[in-house]
């Protein structure tokens, strides 16, 4: 037999008290007896059965384990690649405070929903490049996700297909830990146009590899100023650049690859959306493992003992015969 918790200072506390209280009631009732002259022996039914079911409590409370049971271990998953697009008019502040610091808050939603999965980072603008690998580990993707930053990528404009070549490379790669297509998934994340020539060449081999394909757009119609270093960005004759999103590129990437769009702008928040889109995507069973267990039968020595409290009750000796 195995037990849930070693015996402990409240266990033997709470035997002695019981041993104590006990021990003084039986001298009183001996002392009464014998002043009486009369017997006391019933007295002692009631010592036997209230010793069995205060014992029985104590056992229930340490968590008796017996029998062996076999019990089904599943590790079920997904691998999915995040691109983020950091291109310079992501420092824009129609959503605020930025639209890139927004999207680092809800960056973090998104890896904390799906903590049982890999996910990997990648950072584009013109060029891609793996920020963080596919990891389980939560707390090294925070940090990656804290530290975004439009200083990390050259800014010469945006491309999608660098980032969507990334991603399909990688989750096509022969190592990696779950082999069915349907539960590798890519999420395109910008606020921008796409400049790029074979998008439209790569969104199909997305979508003939099996591999899902979100996007999500952040931004307004209405655009705002783009703060850089030495103030506002600004055109070659001299006016401010206001930059709107776009999302046509956006939503054409999703519809030509069979996924779907997603926004973020002054209004709506589709986050939740995407991220309850994900969950329904099925994972890929990774390891299936039994293991031989004990059940822990604490509650056949409570129930023992609430018959033998409700008996006490039920029951009655005359301790003291006159």
């Amino acid at each position: 037999m195995n037990w849930y918790k070693p015996l402990e200072s409240i266990e033997i506390v709470l035997a002695g008290l019981f041993l104590l209280f006990y021990m003084l009631y039986l001298i009183r009732v001996i002392r009464v007896a014998n002043a009486l002259n009369t017997g006391f022996y019933a007295v002692f039914y009631k010592i036997l059965l209230r010793t069995v079911y205060f014992a029985l409590i104590i056992i229930a409370l340490l968590g008796p384990s017996f029998g062996e049971s076999s019990k089904e271990i599943r590790s079920i998953g997904k691998d999915i690649y995040i691109a983020v697009d950091l291109s310079e008019s992501m420092n824009a502040f129609d959503i605020q405070p930025t639209r890139l610091e927004k999207l680092k808050f809800e960056l973090k939603n998104i890896v904390e929903s799906f903590n049982s999965d890999r996910i990997g980072l990648i950072i584009f603008s013109s060029e891609a490049f793996v920020q963080c690998p596919l990891t389980y580990d939560q707390s090294a993707l925070h940090l990656f996700i804290e530290g975004l930053s439009t200083h990390l990528v050259p800014n010469t404009g945006t491309d999608f297909g660098p980032p969507l070549r990334m991603a399909l490379v990688k989750l096509e790669d022969e190592e990696s830990l779950v082999t069915q297509q349907k539960s590798k998934i890519i999420i395109m994340i910008s606020d921008g146009e796409d400049f790029g020539d074979d998008t439209e060449s790569i969104a199909s081999e997305v979508e003939n590899s099996g591999i899902k394909l979100f996007t999500l757009g952040i931004g307004t119609n209405k655009g705002s100023k783009i703060m850089t270093r030495r103030g506002f960005k600004k055109k070659q004759d001299g006016t401010d650049v206001i930059s709107k999103l776009n999302s046509v590129s956006l939503k054409s990437l999703a519809l030509k690859s069979g996924g779907k769009y997603f926004e973020i702008n002054e209004s709506k928040n589709d986050v939740t959306r995407l991220i309850n889109t994900i969950g329904l995507v099925e994972g890929e069973l990774r390891e299936s493992r039994k293991l031989d267990v004990s059940d822990n039968k604490y509650y056949y020595f409570l129930g023992l003992a609430l018959f033998l409290i409700v008996l006490d009750i039920l029951i009655g000796f005359k301790t003291i015969r006159i």
